[in-house]
């Protein structure tokens, strides 16, 4: 008789889509009776969330696969799964590489991991990475928090950047209908979840799939009319959403932000690049000066509101004069944050083809956009100083068991004085009384 292995670990590389698909996944194995196993050499089945956004988080795959492989031929019983971005695009290749691997599933079948895992415990090495009608998610995630909580919207993406591997391996866009979030959101609210963040990865281009037109001739269902419909879900207080495409992003969303209480002042825009050539290339779908026109837009419904971005540096062809068009758009725009890469290419995407710069102008312009991102992000913090602010409390500071830590509405991470055990879960309105580039630090009022 086989019995089922009772503790599991999952690993997570990439995104915040990624780390909701292993909450579901968590949900899954519990539901199957496994326990989480804090250290992955205590557990019978090993699951790697993987993404293939850059090379080194796939080398990075390899490397903890291939421990686990020499582990597993001792210890025959040991179940090894990958799931997500690197499972999608390398399908049965990861089988020839890591002959050991029990399951190889895309990110489009994490609800279906129970099924998946009953074929590989019957004694078969499974692949599933064919497009598939998303599964509606039943299962209740785990969740690594107990304050907020993410909310998938829209699966996949529609865009053909061509730098990006995303709708190679998560699909095309799938919306999930307005009342399974209004119900998935109400239960959080009513287990004590006080946060929010709305999810897809172009979550812009919700409601686009769903049946329905107005009698004006828009989509019924958009990510505005959502924010309208969902809003007064009890117990949540606050409500966010990410990421946005600055192809699909209106003024009447920045409208419905501004007008909506729960609604949090904090955007997170990608530009990529600040180089209109550069956008064309990477098949972006706008401007530059369309891109300064959203940000203008929201700094005359909300001129408080912080906005955050992506931006790649290094791109195939990029030269330096296209380069400083990237730090004029930082400069100009002073983003409260920026999360930079250098480029790198990915299989299946066309500027994988093109001719590559050399590693060293990659990393010489990506220290010269952190550098300017760091002295801006400072310059954005100084508003913050002797302001009051409302911190959502989530942890207690890991470096000062005296502080507590959270975020303002605008997204900034703030430590103050606090007892984690009373303060946990609530809004507690504070001063500023230093301020960082990406963090603050305030006193309790």
């Amino acid at each position: 008789m086989k019995t089922t292995p009772r503790r599991y670990h999952i690993t997570t590389f990439g995104c915040q889509m990624n780390k909701a698909d292993s909450e579901r996944m968590a949900g899954i194995l519990e539901d199957m009776g496994f326990e989480w196993s804090e250290d992955p050499n205590h557990a019978d089945v090993i699951l790697y969330n993987t993404c293939s956004i850059r090379d080194n988080a796939e080398q990075k795959v390899y490397s903890y696969l291939g421990r686990q492989a020499k582990r597993k031929q001792e210890q025959p019983s040991l179940t090894l799964a990958v799931a997500g971005c690197v499972a999608q695009q390398e399908g049965e290749s990861l089988l020839r590489r890591v002959p050991e691997l029990d399951l190889v599933m895309g990110p489009q079948h994490a609800n279906r991991l129970r099924d998946l895992l009953e074929q590989v415990f019957d004694g078969n090495q499974v692949v599933a990475t064919e497009p598939i009608q998303i599964v509606e998610d039943i299962t209740k995630p785990r969740r690594d928090s107990t304050v907020t909580a993410w909310v998938n919207v829209i699966y996949g993406c529609n865009e053909r950047c061509t730098y990006c591997v995303v709708p190679n391996v998560r699909g095309v866009e799938q919306s999930r209908t307005p009342e399974a979030i209004r119900a998935e959101m109400e239960q959080l609210g009513q287990l004590g979840y006080k946060e929010i963040t709305l999810l897809g990865q172009n979550i812009d281009a919700y409601g686009r799939d769903l049946p329905g037109v107005t009698a004006e001739g828009r989509h019924q269902h958009t990510l505005t009319d959502l924010l309208y419909y969902v809003h007064d879900v009890t117990d949540v207080a606050r409500i966010r959403f990410a990421t946005s495409h600055p192809r699909y992003f209106t003024e009447r969303l920045i409208r419905a932000c501004a007008e909506l209480p729960k609604v949090c002042e904090h955007f997170h825009i990608p530009f990529q690049s600040g180089d209109n050539e550069v956008l064309k290339r990477m098949a972006r779908g706008y401007t530059r000066e369309k891109y300064r026109r959203i940000i203008d837009m929201i700094r005359h419904y909300m001129p408080d509101a912080s906005i955050s971005a992506d931006a790649i540096v290094g791109f195939p062809g990029e030269t330096e004069a296209q380069f400083e068009q990237t730090l004029a758009l930082v400069e100009d725009v002073g983003f409260d944050q920026l999360n930079t890469a250098a480029y790198s290419p990915r299989p299946g995407t066309p500027a994988a083809l093109w001719e590559q710069l050399s590693e060293q102008v990659k990393s010489d312009r990506l220290q010269r956009l952190n550098h300017l991102v760091a002295i801006k992000a400072a310059q954005a913090s100084q508003r913050y100083l002797g302001r009051m602010e409302e911190v959502l409390v989530e942890e207690q500071n890991p470096k000062d068991p005296t502080q507590v830590m959270g975020r303002t509405r605008g997204n900034r991470l703030t430590f103050f004085t606090g007892n984690i055990a009373e303060l946990k879960g609530r809004l507690v309105p504070v001063k500023v009384t230093e301020v960082r580039a990406f963090s603050l630090t305030a006193e309790p009022t």
